[in-house]
């Protein structure tokens, strides 16, 4: 192909978590494969794939679209014809196969952070580089994976933690690295904003916006965690250790929900020219940053005033970079595929 480059990057990936951000990240692969190879110079080999039902591990790759179709047809991947195996874990698989990357994308667990945490562990001890999408680990031990992946000479990267899709830490880390951030605000989870953004402007009820955000698969069976703050706790902890460079624990945020507003409060909100969201915000104060999450009511002028249910922004406030905001449209998880993908570019592509 005309102005392709000549010296293609190959490198070798295992993938944990099959589930929908992981699948959507396979389907990514192959549909940009052409763009990668010729004008990023990259070939990214899966290597091997985990999920509840074991592995299928071949270093000399495995089809993404049989592993697909496998996910589709509700079976995992333990049942890849040849490749597949019941009986090994996904830390095993980190621990044995022949890769240089590993994309964890396992579900979310902020009790102890696994199986995550334990496969990062392992891969960055490897000197294996990370591309993660599961806050967790990092929420648990963010100074303590940075600290592992610097002395085993290998990279970590993380920026669908936050919001999926969005830049958020991207946007914090490089093109604000110059800048003092000295006031931060996030709609951080796509859940509570959609939610509160159908009670205000259809009229809903709680429970009845719930219910729509699920049938419209913005919204787990379980909600606790994303309507009582918590996820955005989660996000905002990543923020203040990342962009910030303040060591935040989860005990500092102060925490409040959705739960008790109603769609009266709401729309009396509107009538008076403002908007009730969910926020994540830190503000310096001090030597120190004060963290919360919880309702606010915003100017309708305010960025975060005027996203859509299936927003999600943030907004820097710098000293010399100025107020800077970015938002994104997530109606479905290929754009926090798209980020890891983002991170994987970041690591190794290359500009035709």
């Amino acid at each position: 192909m005309e102005g392709a480059i000549e010296l293609v990057k190959t490198v070798r990936l295992l993938l944990i978590g099959a589930g929908n951000v992981g699948r959507h990240f396979l389907e990514l692969i192959t549909l940009k494969r052409d763009i990668l190879h010729d004008r990023l110079g990259l070939r990214l080999v899966l290597a091997g794939v985990a999920d509840r039902s074991g592995v299928a591990v071949c270093s000399a790759g495995l089809d993404p679209c049989r592993v697909v179709e496998l996910k589709l047809n509700g079976q995992g991947v333990a049942a890849y014809p040849r490749w597949g195996q019941v009986d090994v874990s996904a830390l095993e698989m980190v621990e044995t196969a022949q890769a240089g990357l590993l994309l964890e994308a396992s579900p979310v667990n902020l009790r102890d952070g696994q199986p995550g945490l334990a496969c990062i562990d392992a891969a960055l001890a490897r000197g294996m580089d990370v591309v993660t999408a599961n806050k967790a680990p990092l929420v648990l031990a963010f100074p303590r994976l940075l600290a592992l992946a610097e002395a085993n000479g290998a990279q970590i990267r993380f920026d669908a933690t936050v919001a999926g899709g969005l830049p958020a830490v991207n946007l914090g880390q490089r093109d604000l690295a110059m800048a003092d951030v000295y006031r931060l605000e996030g709609i951080l989870n796509l859940t509570s904003n959609y939610i509160l953004t159908s009670m205000a402007e259809r009229g809903l009820s709680y429970d009845q916006a719930l219910a729509h955000a699920q049938a419209a698969g913005h919204a787990e069976a379980d909600p606790r965690l994303d309507v009582e703050g918590w996820d955005a706790a989660n996000k905002l902890v990543i923020l203040a250790h990342s962009v910030l460079h303040y060591p935040a624990t989860l005990a500092e945020v102060a925490v409040q929900g959705i739960t008790g507003l109603t769609a009266e409060v709401l729309r009396q909100a509107v009538a008076e020219g403002k908007r009730v969201k969910l926020v994540a915000a830190a503000e310096r104060e001090g030597g120190r940053y004060r963290l919360a999450v919880g309702p606010a009511w915003l100017d309708a002028s305010h960025p975060l005033a005027q996203l859509g249910a299936e927003q999600m922004g943030i907004v820097y406030h710098t000293d010399v970079c100025g107020v800077i905001s970015a938002a994104i449209v997530e109606e479905t998880p290929m754009p926090t595929a798209a980020a890891m993908l983002r991170d994987v570019l970041d690591l190794y592509g290359t500009k035709s």
